[in-house]
Order: structure tokens, then sequence, then C-alpha cells
């Protein structure tokens, strides 16, 4: 990993942006959930695009490791993170419900960035 704290503090926000929006639009979740989920993976994926960008910036070679690692670092990072707040906090949810409803969702956070590394190492690679 090129920067095991720049990938911790990215993977931290791609955490806190969207806990902090469903917070916000929470009260939609009761009135019209198909919205509130398609906002949540809107802004999951934004948020992903933005903290890829700027790692991405910082790295030399080895995209394709890199995009593999930061994903899985943050994918696990969100995970651990959520799993006190989800299974024993107001939202009290079973690993089960929450692995359909939140859980699966965060399996985009390694495929966007490991999309990116590919994307980077092809045209590394063209460009030699």
């Amino acid at each position: 990993m090129t920067s095991w704290r720049r990938a911790l503090l990215l993977g931290f926000l791609v955490w806190v942006v969207p806990f902090i929006v469903g917070l916000i639009s929470f009260p939609i979740r009761e009135l019209w959930r198909a919205l509130f989920e398609s906002i949540m993976a809107l802004i999951l994926s934004v948020i992903i695009v933005i903290g890829a960008s700027i790692y991405f910036k910082h790295v030399k070679d080895k995209y394709l490791r890199e995009g593999v690692s930061i994903g899985l670092l943050w994918f696990t990072m969100c995970i651990l993170i959520d799993l006190p707040i989800f299974s024993y906090g107001p939202m009290k949810m079973s690993l089960k419900d929450y692995a359909a409803d939140i859980g699966l969702t965060y399996v985009m956070i390694p495929t966007i960035t490991t999309g990116f590394g590919i994307v980077l190492e092809k045209f590394h690679l063209q460009k030699r």
C-alpha cells in the first residue's frame, strides 16, 4: 500500500459521508424506502470514486494491486465500524438483515477501486 495513513483516512471518509447522509435522510427511508436506498448507493459510489481518485494521485505503479488493497481495506473498515452500530445501536439489525440491507452494498467498494486499478494499469502499460 502506497500510504497506510492516506488509505485509512480516506476509508473512514468512505464510511462517514454515507453514514451522515443516511442520518440526515433517514426520514425518507420510512416514507419512500426505494428512494432512500438509491440515494445511499449513489452517495457511496460518489465518495468511493472521489476517495480512489485522491488515493491514486500518489500511486506510481502496481495500480491493480493498490486498487484491490484499498478496496478490501475500505470494505473491511466499513463493515467493522458498522457492525457495533447496527447490531447493538438503535437499528438492532440481525447479521442476516445487515448483510442483505447494507453489507452487500459495500461490495461496490472493492469493485470500483479494482476497476480504477485495472484502468490505470492498462493506461500506464500503453504509455510505455
